[in-house]
């Protein structure tokens, strides 16, 4: 059994790892401190920053997530940029600004993505407080995105958003004895916890109850299917699988959560091949002989070895409107933490 599997099914020989969660809590405890006590700097950007994290590995749906939030904050007039480490990607100078042409292997999968699907500025930086300033110096942005980073305390933020999916905080421990970066205490200090949990929404509410902050569900919804290949895009309704070998792969953090969706949508597929978060595609992951369905941040990477026949299925976080107006409210007081 993997170690992320033995996080999720609370398997108890986890705690031969205990001395190395036990020093993973120390620096972590030591390095919060010295933000907290001023002896690491703070950088408190001009421009309002909203956070999109998680306290636990792995995606759980933060891109859409932020892709949403561009796009609504956009609708009410502002002009957002969004802020990513660029993790997985060879890019080794910061601050990059990205370009729908950038390769997500240099720039990461999911700032490819978001460059092919916004129009806005895209930046990634490692060190977030240096990326902002770029953002702050060289763009018209009027807030400040940023993908990931809710324990880069370097950055100071108006709005954290700590985004969840079924898994929930799995078996509760910090890294290596489980998915955690942070300990389960920090949901009650973030601003609010968006719930990436579709038709297992009501059993992730019930095991977060004693949460104080606020709880807002978000629903991936499918959109259409785009050929990976061609960029050709057809309807849920028009596209048809009648009397074709169907293979489904995912690389994300949850690959059942994909095949979920599919299951959801009327797709039984006859291969479902799970691979690991950020993987690197190579020709040979990609199955020959079917009809591939993947996810768009699987796609970005499969762009240059996918075979006429690779679909990916374009889904959108609906979010619900007492969420958007509750960042409304918290945009308007624009207070630092």
């Amino acid at each position: 059994m993997s170690l992320q599997n033995a996080w999720y099914t609370k398997q108890k020989w986890v705690w031969i790892l205990a001395p190395f969660t036990l020093l993973f809590w120390c620096i972590s405890s030591l390095r919060r401190a010295s933000f907290k006590l001023g002896f690491k700097r703070i950088k408190r950007s001009r421009l309002p920053v909203i956070i999109v994290g998680n306290i636990s590995v792995g995606g759980n749906g933060k891109t859409p997530v932020t892709l949403a939030l561009v796009e609504y904050l956009q609708s009410q007039g502002h002009t957002p940029a969004v802020l990513s480490r660029g993790y997985g990607g060879s890019q080794t100078t910061f601050p990059h600004l990205l370009t729908p042409r950038c390769k997500p292997s240099v720039v990461g999968d999911e700032p490819a993505l978001m460059a092919k699907r916004l129009n806005c500025p895209i930046v990634i930086d490692p060190k977030r407080a240096r990326g902002s300033e770029y953002i702050e110096q060289h763009t018209k942005a009027s807030v400040i995105i940023c993908d990931d980073g809710l324990q880069h305390y370097a950055l100071a933020r108006s709005i954290e958003l700590c985004v969840l999916d079924k898994r929930g905080i799995g078996n509760g421990y910090l890294l290596p004895m489980g998915p955690l970066r942070e300990g389960a205490w920090r949901l009650n200090s973030v601003d609010a916890c968006i719930l990436n949990a579709n038709e297992e929404e009501n059993a992730l509410v019930n095991k977060l109850s004693s949460v104080r902050s606020p709880l807002f569900t978000m629903a991936l919804k499918a959109t259409s299917w785009v050929n990976v290949a061609s960029n050709e895009r057809r309807s849920l309704q028009d596209f048809s699988l009648e009397g074709k070998n169907v293979a489904a792969l995912a690389g994300i953090g949850d690959p059942k959560r994909f095949f979920s969706t599919l299951h959801n949508i009327g797709i039984m597929p006859s291969k479902e091949i799970s691979l690991p978060d950020h993987h690197h595609f190579q020709a040979s992951d990609v199955p020959s002989g079917y009809t591939v369905l993947m996810t768009e941040k699987d796609a970005i990477k499969c762009a240059n070895i996918a075979h006429s026949d690779c679909w990916y299925l374009q889904v959108n976080a609906v979010l619900p409107e007492t969420f958007y107006a509750f960042l409304q409210t918290k945009l308007a007081q624009e207070t630092y933490k």
